[in-house]
């Protein structure tokens, strides 16, 4: 079976930032997956659950309402591993050119007051939300998306290539 490309990223390498993690082409159309990393993998601790939960709320909230961009955002989403996100947007632009609009998302985080659709009705898990600490981990994020604007890293993918044996068995070569 082959391995989906976001398992070709090496997780060992990568820091937080904007990279590109596939790119469609879905008949006429062309949609771009970004990686919005925020945390070490496998070296620093996992966002937590309820903040990543708000955070996923108050930036989908953001991006679907900016005049620029709400009708390029096809999807904005956590990853299952709880260090980043995933946005899916219209189009093929290089990670630099979505910085503004991810350092402007975060940002605008530490303005809201109360995550938006935590009701019963709006949310599958309307309770399970951490204003304060989203605030933390999108100051943090922000801060050091600023801090790191000039280092191609944050824009980056560290490949992995894989080796495989002639029985099939893939090996890292990193």
């Amino acid at each position: 079976m082959e391995l989906i490309q976001s398992f070709s990223v090496d997780h060992t390498r990568i820091v937080p930032g904007i990279f590109t993690s596939r790119v469609d082409t879905l008949g006429d159309y062309t949609v771009t997956t970004y990686d919005i990393r925020l945390k070490l993998p496998n070296r620093e601790p996992a966002i937590d659950v309820a903040a990543m939960h708000s955070l996923e709320h108050i930036i989908a909230t953001y991006l679907r309402n900016d005049p620029d961009w709400k009708n390029e955002v096809i999807y904005w989403g956590p990853m299952g591993c709880l260090t980043g996100f995933y946005l899916i947007l219209k189009g093929n632009r290089a990670p630099k050119d979505i910085y503004e609009l991810m350092l402007g998302a975060f940002k605008s985080v530490d303005a809201v007051e109360e995550v938006p659709g935590t009701t019963p009705e709006n949310c599958g898990n309307y309770l399970l939300h951490n204003l304060f600490l989203a605030k933390w981990y999108a100051n943090e994020f922000a801060s050091y998306l600023e801090a790191n604007a000039d280092n191609n890293d944050i824009f980056e993918y560290p490949k992995s290539e894989r080796l495989v044996t002639e029985d099939g068995q893939n090996f890292f070569d990193s």
